[in-house]
């Protein structure tokens, strides 16, 4: 059970404090796109967060910017937010996440993943030996794989709500 579950868990992405990302020992996070930034398939970020990225580089804390998606799609996202980006990532496979990590530098250990999917991206993390925050997704995908996974992923984050899980960080 422990490879589906995220280190910590907030609402949405402007929860996340420069605080947050010290006390979980990192200075660097690798950030979804879909349901994390933006709607999916938006290339409209959601607001407050290109201000957002830019508290966190403020205070010193690196960002890429990892999607499983087209370069179409994630590179005029990325540019909105002057951060790099890797696309065709194939989360969770742990392939992206160390390449991510050897481009900005940092040790497995100091990096946060953050975004609304458990099979993606806190799989991903918890593969790689990284951390991760998971976020309530924000809009609906009108997949059917979507709604398989979203389904899947109820009793997850219902265990996630019921544990506090992380709540130590916030304390």
């Amino acid at each position: 059970m422990a490879l589906f579950l995220p280190t910590t868990a907030v609402d949405k992405v402007l929860d996340i404090t420069p605080e947050l990302i010290r006390a979980m020992k990192a200075r660097a996070i690798i950030l979804d796109v879909d349901n994390t930034l933006a709607v999916h398939g938006s290339q409209e970020p959601f607001e407050g967060t290109i201000e957002w990225t830019r508290t966190m580089l403020e205070n010193g804390i690196d960002i890429i910017i990892m999607s499983n998606n087209f370069k179409r799609r994630v590179a005029p996202f990325a540019a909105k937010y002057g951060l790099p980006f890797m696309y065709l990532s194939l989360k969770p496979l742990p392939l992206a996440y160390h390449r991510a990590i050897r481009r900005m530098g940092v040790k497995h250990s100091e990096v946060v993943v953050v975004g609304d999917q458990v099979f993606t991206d806190v799989i991903g993390a918890n593969l790689s030996f990284m951390k991760s925050i998971l976020l309530v997704p924000t809009g609906k995908e009108q997949s059917i794989s979507f709604a398989i996974r979203r389904f899947l992923e109820t009793p997850i984050r219902y265990i996630v709500k019921a544990t506090k899980r992380g709540k130590e960080y916030f304390e």
